[in-house]
């Protein structure tokens, strides 16, 4: 969104600047052109608030399917629930995870400027040292912490596809269910057309009635 407003006002700016010292005809034409220009701007944005829109509306499609399949299958439920705590798990220790790393970058970033901010060298050296020693302990922990994330990252990716496959096999469950109720909805339709003809015949013979009253008037 931000970039796409820049995008319109740079636009602007360049069909301002080409305004100046035009005649009237030639300002015609680039009011012309930035109305085209922008119209193809709003053209691109409602295409591709669609193209979100339609994702979103997919999405919600499965996620109502997964909840009734939750309802009616105690089994997929437990499966399914003990998936959704573990994955917010490891969603919140990858979160944790990368706040520290962004935390001690910044700390070790502005100990480093402070202290070479220092006039007195003796203090600056002794506390680079310290830094550089902190620092290369940090890096072997990171080292480590890292290469156990990057494990846990491997097999959530597994397990991220497995339960993608369980997902749509459950909604195809619910299937059964969509076939049900369209074949109660066929079997209510004789039913219903019935009492609509005789809305329809009603209807018709009101309308005459009232046609004829009308004219004898």
């Amino acid at each position: 969104m931000f970039k796409k407003s820049i995008t319109l006002i740079i636009i602007c700016l360049s069909l301002t600047s080409c305004w100046k010292d035009k005649s009237p005809e030639d300002l015609i034409r680039l009011k012309e052109k930035f109305k085209s220009q922008v119209s193809s701007f709003e053209n691109k944005k409602e295409n591709a608030n669609k193209i979100v829109n339609s994702g979103l509306e997919s999405l919600n499609s499965l996620k109502s399917a997964l909840e009734d399949t939750k309802n009616e299958d105690k089994e997929f439920a437990k499966v399914y629930g003990d998936w959704e705590k573990v994955n917010n798990r490891v969603e919140k220790l990858n979160k944790e995870y990368e706040d520290l790393k962004t935390k001690a970058a910044n700390l070790f970033s502005a100990m480093e400027t402070q202290t070479n901010s220092l006039s007195d060298e003796d203090s600056k050296k002794t506390l680079l040292k310290a830094i550089n020693s902190a620092r290369k302990k940090y890096n072997g922990t990171l080292e480590n912490t890292s290469k156990a994330i990057e494990k846990l990252r491997l097999l959530h990716g597994d397990a991220v596809e497995v339960v993608k496959a369980l997902e749509v096999a459950a909604a195809l469950n619910s299937f059964d269910t969509i076939n049900d109720q369209m074949k109660s909805i066929e079997g209510r339709v004789d039913g219903i057309m019935q009492e609509l003809n005789v809305a329809v015949v009603e209807s018709k013979k009101l309308y005459e009635k009232k046609i004829t009253e009308l004219e004898d008037k």
